[in-house]
């Protein structure tokens, strides 16, 4: 990244990531609260969530196995000799009804680990991961007045979040743009939501951003003044705050101002950071082990266990899908972004699809539908076999594109078997040629000065023929054989053109191509999509 300002001196960002992921578990990290979300304030509580004298935490087993398979997949090391512990961070706030922080800090539970990322007509980055530890969430404040503590008038406060489980994963400094900032934290929730661990939805705070940046001339190896933002909880905010404070540090080192380490809130009616406290160091916090629990220790035929339990991951899947099924990078990455969609293709394509008619398909008029009604694929009424099965009859040449486009509102609505659909309404394709040869006939009989025309020059008169024939058949004629007919018939005894024809209404004047044969237009209306090779 460069800034517009008007310094001499060219400058880069360095940026990491802290992600707070929260895992999918039906409990609490220590408790058996339910991590329910949107029920009513203050109920998913007990003793223990909120700190009473006297409880113990108990580890949650499941949001322990989440977290060791995400760290896995992430490529990331368990600590070594499989150990690691929990660390109380202390600091008071009114969400943290403890007063500390259940989290880790010198014996993480996985290290060392990377993920890769690409960018459109770039190579493949690795973005390295320097840790990833469990901790608990805090609970939340509620201003009243205003979305900010400055301005309201009073505040709330909810427990019902404080105890959830999270995993924080940290990257190392090795982002350098806010579209790359992107692109990781984007394939990172692509790897826990195909893993299962966390749905990964940002508008309730399943996965929220911190981002540290800083910014130094470009070729030198020092690191500037590190700034923390947080309040993240979108792609376009995290990529927007990037953009924002990169040109806001460079201005302020080119005026000659120093850049304060500090946390910055991002503000989205404002679209800027916006100064919020000094940064605080580790020692702030003054961590000390947590003495209720006891470390935690892996042996390496668990660990090996982990490895095998990983399912194809969205990189290995677009690579497969462009090695194997011929498929482009953007189809392959439009497929994968979902792991049910990626399932849900894949059923296609074993049940005889061939893949890039399926992808056309389940990335356009599926896609489509889905997002204008909200429902996942999981609920979606066309069957992988249903689509299979009008894929089918597309490529036996029993239905048009046409055709299977004009049914799949009702497959949409009700399901069902595309084929007796097909026979139940009489939509079989006729590509009898002696059939549609009459019909051919018939329509060029009753069109002699478009006839004419287009023996005259004006070629593309012939969609308006193609749209007759499909008119007189329902659109029911197989567009390829009414093609090869028209054509056919066009080409035998062309009449001698006169000077005195005139052009009909319906013909365009532009003339054929030279050397090119004439082509029927693909249109909307009446004329017919263009035929099935």
């Amino acid at each position: 990244m460069t800034s517009a300002a008007p310094a001499k001196v060219q400058y880069e960002a360095v940026i990491g990531l802290e992600v707070h992921v929260q895992l999918s578990t039906a409990t609490k990290l220590f408790c058996h609260c339910s991590t329910q979300f949107g029920n009513v304030p203050n109920t998913n509580i007990c003793p223990i969530c909120t700190g009473q004298p006297g409880t113990l935490p108990v580890l949650n087993a499941q949001a322990l196995d989440d977290a060791v398979l995400a760290a896995t997949a992430l490529n990331c090391q368990i600590h070594p000799q499989g150990i690691s512990k929990f660390d109380r961070k202390q600091y008071f706030y009114p969400d943290l009804p403890k007063n500390y922080q259940i989290s880790q800090y010198d014996l993480p539970l996985a290290e060392h680990g990377w993920l890769e990322i690409q960018l459109e007509g770039q190579p493949a980055r690795r973005i390295g991961i320097t840790r990833l530890h469990m901790e608990e969430d805090a609970g939340k404040l509620v201003h009243a007045g205003a979305e900010r503590l400055s301005g309201s008038t009073h505040s709330l406060v909810d427990f019902n979040r404080s105890g959830v489980p999270l995993c924080e994963i940290v990257s190392e400094p090795d982002i350098r743009s806010a579209a790359e900032a992107a692109a990781y934290a984007e394939e990172l929730r692509r790897i826990v939501r195909y893993l299962g661990v966390s749905d990964g939805n940002m508008q309730e705070g399943s996965m929220r951003f911190d981002l540290n940046i800083s910014v130094r001339p470009v070729g030198q190896d020092k690191f500037g003044t590190k700034v923390e933002v947080k309040n993240l909880n979108s792609f376009n905010s995290l990529q927007r705050a990037v953009e924002f404070e990169f040109v806001r540090q460079v201005d302020c080192l080119a005026s000659g101002e120093r850049i304060a380490q500090e946390t910055r809130l991002w503000d989205e009616a404002s679209q800027r950071t916006i100064s919020m406290r000094s940064k605080e160091e580790a020692n702030d916090y003054r961590y000390f082990p947590e003495p209720d629990l006891v470390p935690i220790a892996f042996s390496a035929e668990q660990l090996e266990n982990y490895r095998a339990r990983l399912p194809e991951l969205p990189a290995q899947k677009r690579q497969r899908y462009q090695q194997e099924l011929g498929l482009s990078a953007y189809d392959a990455r439009v497929l994968t972004d979902e792991r049910e969609s990626a399932e849900y293709f894949e059923k296609v394509v074993a049940l005889g699809a061939p893949a890039k008619q399926a992808t056309n398909f389940v990335t356009g008029a599926i896609a489509a539908y889905l997002n204008e009604s909200r429902e996942s694929i999981a609920q979606l009424k066309v069957t992988p076999e249903g689509l299979a099965e009008l894929l089918a009859l597309i490529n036996q040449g029993k239905i048009s594109n046409r055709i299977a486009n004009e049914l799949l509102p009702d497959l949409f609505k009700a399901g069902g078997s595309p084929r007796a659909l097909v026979e139940e309404r009489g939509l079989v394709q006729i590509s009898d040629r002696g059939q549609l040869e009459q019909i051919v006939d018939e329509v060029l009989a009753g069109e002699p000065d478009s006839v004419a025309a287009y023996h005259g020059g004006r070629t593309k008169v012939f969609g308006s023929f193609v749209g007759k024939v499909m008119k007189k058949t329902a659109g029911r004629a197989n567009p390829q054989v009414v093609n090869e007919l028209l054509l056919s018939k066009l080409a035998q005894q062309p009449p001698a053109p006169s000077e005195e024809q005139q052009t009909p209404a319906d013909a365009q004047t532009e003339p054929p191509t030279p050397g090119e044969p004439p082509q029927a237009p693909t249109g909307s209306g009446e004329e017919p999509p263009t035929p099935v090779s």
